[in-house]
């Protein structure tokens, strides 16, 4: 097999949340635990550090890494979804997973991903646990998928546990409340392993409180800690409350043996990208006009992005957006200024919302524009129409910035 007829076969063959919703979602481990020993357990073979959270999860992620990185330690990177390449989620170093590797993973395993009918999920966290196994990593940034209590990264026992925030998101999946949401993300808090918690949430503290009291686990929230202030790369004032996260959880490491310096914080938050290559946080694609795009996609995500775009100077205000058909778009609509033209698209996958769908969806609530047949076209005609003073912004969905990056 090739990569490509490889990549074809694991988006084909088998079920993928990201692409097709609920089909792929599964409500228990049993087929994780079943891979793990089929792969004879690699997971017990590196220290981690496990991320949940609804908002700030990825840069969270990548902010860690960064440290490490600049710490000297050998770092592996799991996060999800990718962007513009498969590889993009599992890295060391920077340093995506070779081809043939996935290859050669897939090739060796697929009889038993078909005989357990594994998702796509699945087998991409036993690929990258086998991988940071095999390529001796000092310490592994694990992102949880979705959720966190059922996600399939759970299998690990890891040196700290992280949970950004709390916020509605995958309701269909985890629960209707902050509550129940907050149940399943802090089903990663593992017994005797410590838990930072990024923000202190009214209705969510009981639970986490509850939950760290079960598993004797000392918890910490990030925010209510007098910390240092530091700077990143990764611009955006949202990004604040990540770094406060990062700086928490990287004193519980430091109090657990690692050698983390105020050096390695201030360089590893500085150099963020350049050490990890995260995409598509706040990420500015040009200037006059200046054209920024964004993954956050949920109301938390997106009222961030948006309370960022207030703070911005220019004319007119151009936004390109478009949406899986499965977001409930009641709960972002009020969050979208109405002094912009807008410019509706379809994300090039299955699940996909048709761009007549969305115009005619927000048209009552004063958001106009037109549709367009691709993000592509979209994009064109929002860097057509504006004038250098005017500003841009690509969003809505982590697959639309895919396709524009």
């Amino acid at each position: 097999m090739t990569y490509q007829n490889t990549l074809d076969w694991m988006f084909a063959q088998l079920p993928m949340y990201q692409r097709q919703g609920s089909s792929a979602f599964k409500k228990d481990l049993s087929n994780t635990h079943k891979l793990a020993q089929h792969l004879n357990f690699p997971e017990r073979d590196f220290k981690s550090v496990h991320v949940a959270g609804t908002n700030g999860k990825g840069s969270t992620s990548h902010m860690l890494a960064s440290v490490f990185q600049e710490a000297g330690y050998k770092v592996g990177l799991y996060t999800s979804p990718h962007l513009k390449d498969f590889r993009e989620r599992i890295k060391i170093n920077d340093k995506e997973v070779s081809e043939s590797f996935v290859i050669d993973f897939i090739e060796q395993n697929k009889s038993f991903f078909e005989s357990n009918k594994l998702s796509f999920f699945e087998m991409t966290v036993g690929m990258a646990f086998k991988y940071f196994s095999q390529e001796k990593v000092d310490v592994a940034v694990v992102e949880v998928g979705m959720g966190g209590r059922l996600d399939s990264t759970n299998i690990i026992t890891p040196e700290v546990s992280v949970i950004t925030n709390i916020g509605l998101d995958h309701t269909q999946f985890l629960g209707t409340t902050l509550r129940e949401i907050a149940f399943e993300k802090g089903g990663i808090i593992k017994p005797n392993v410590p838990v930072v918690i990024g923000e202190t949430q009214e209705e969510t503290l009981p639970v986490f409180k509850e939950l760290a009291k079960n598993n004797h686990s000392e918890i910490t929230f990030a925010d209510q800690q007098n910390n240092k202030i530091y700077t990143s790369d990764l611009v955006g004032a949202y990004q604040q409350k990540n770094i406060k996260t990062v700086v928490e959880t990287l004193k519980v490491l430091a109090d657990r043996g690692f050698g983390i310096s105020d050096e390695h914080i201030s360089e590893g938050l500085l150099n963020v990208i350049k050490n990890t290559g995260l995409l598509g946080r706040w990420q500015v694609l040009g200037v006059r006009p200046k054209i920024v795009c964004d993954t956050g996609h949920n109301r938390d995500g997106l009222g961030y992005v948006m309370q960022q775009i207030k703070e911005e100077s220019f004319k007119k205000l151009h936004i390109v957006f478009g949406v899986v058909n499965d977001k409930d778009l009641n709960s972002i609509v009020d969050l979208l200024p109405r002094n912009a033209t807008y410019y509706f698209c379809k994300p090039d996958i299955p699940r996909g919302l048709e761009a007549e769908v969305l115009k005619e969806r927000f048209m009552p609530f004063g958001l106009i524009g037109k549709a367009y047949g691709s993000v592509n076209e979209a994009y064109k005609k929002a860097l057509k129409q504006a004038d250098n003073d005017d500003f841009i912004f690509v969003g809505g969905s982590t697959f639309v910035v895919a396709e524009i990056i």
